[in-house]
């Protein structure tokens, strides 16, 4: 874990130095210092766009890796993943609300002002994925079994999938460009505040799932076992989808929906430990997910390039290998 830390602080650090313009690391250091002396440009450039987006990477990580351990023991199947509750969806169809609506109803109702249409995107994401998480949330107290909640998330997400591709059909050509990159990915979207607000709220969301380790260590050999041991294994599901819900929610806002992140993540922390134990992989996802956030945003800032790379076509190339290697290999699920 220790080393882990400690490669979570180069990565931030990195990401704070590495970009296309290129940085001292004494003016770096006197930035986070304080020191009046350094360059106001350069002050800029770390404080306003650098810093807010490794904030960004490093919660956005965090968040979906949890997400993506809880879901898969919850559901047990080793192949869930944030997206698979139409929560991500839910979060993609409030933002073409904001961005598309205009183009369906002819009435445009989003200033061009792009630093509100902006604030109304973040907003608009959040309300649609709570929207969903609600849905799920709702369906999950009627319905005791895990696996038919898992299929009605993605018939959701079907379903909101259409009604968005309905409204990009009928969308200006401008429109439908700024949904797309939004649906491409990225952690440069946020203000300082923001970063920092979202972080806490994300630790703070993330510190729940620490009171259940023991019913999700019980979920592990199946609902009668976690049943037989004094559990109210429906309570804790319905609580733990709604924890999955509020991280993917609060991650997706922000950054568009990111690939692979939560898939991926618990893998890697169970290969590395070598455990299911989540006393041990709670911990080891959220370090796991806030270093994989971090590399995929310095490799997106490749040397030379005046703009990011999308994060989700990084997060894909380093993912899907990995998800790939879980289907191949065909580890049985909790061994």
């Amino acid at each position: 874990m220790a080393v882990v830390g400690l490669f979570i602080l180069v990565l931030f650090a990195a990401n704070l130095w590495y970009g296309s313009v290129w940085l001292a690391w004494r003016d770096v250091w006197g930035i986070l210092t304080g020191n009046p002396l350094v360059d106001p440009v350069s002050q800029v450039i770390v404080l306003q766009y650098r810093l807010p987006q490794a904030i960004t990477a490093l919660a956005v990580g965090m968040a979906l890796s949890v997400a993506g351990l809880l879901l898969q023991t919850t559901f047990g199947n080793p192949l869930a993943g944030p997206s698979v509750l139409g929560i991500s969806s839910g979060a993609s169809f409030g933002v073409a609300l904001v961005l598309l609506f205009g183009g369906v109803s002819g009435i445009y109702l989003v200033s061009n002002d792009w630093l509100y249409r902006d604030f109304l995107m973040v907003v608009a994401a959040l309300a649609g994925a709570l929207i969903v998480l609600s849905v799920i949330v709702f369906v999950s107290s009627r319905i005791g079994h895990a696996v038919t909640v898992l299929i009605i998330g993605i018939m959701i997400g079907y379903l909101v999938s259409a009604a968005v591709g309905t409204m990009q059909f009928y969308s200006s050509s401008q429109d439908l460009q700024a949904y797309v990159l939004w649906g491409l990915g990225s952690f440069s979207k946020t203000s300082l505040s923001q970063a920092l607000g979202l972080l806490f709220g994300i630790l703070l969301t993330s510190a729940s799932a620490f009171w259940f380790i023991r019913p999700l260590n019980a979920l592990l050999l199946g609902e009668s076992y976690a049943r037989s041991t004094g559990f109210n294994t429906r309570l804790v599901q319905r609580s733990l989808i709604l924890i999955s819900g509020i991280l993917i929610a609060l991650g997706t806002a922000f950054t568009g929906p990111i690939a692979f992140i939560g898939l991926a993540v618990p893998h890697l922390a169970r290969t590395f430990f070598n455990t299911s134990n989540h006393r041990v992989l709670l911990p080891a996802v959220l370090l796991f997910g806030a270093a994989l956030s971090l590399l995929c945003n310095l490799i997106a800032r490749l040397p030379g390039w005046d703009s990011s790379l999308p994060i989700n076509a990084v997060t894909s190339v380093i993912g899907a290998p990995i998800v790939i290697w879980v289907i191949i290999k065909g580890r049985s699920y909790g061994k």
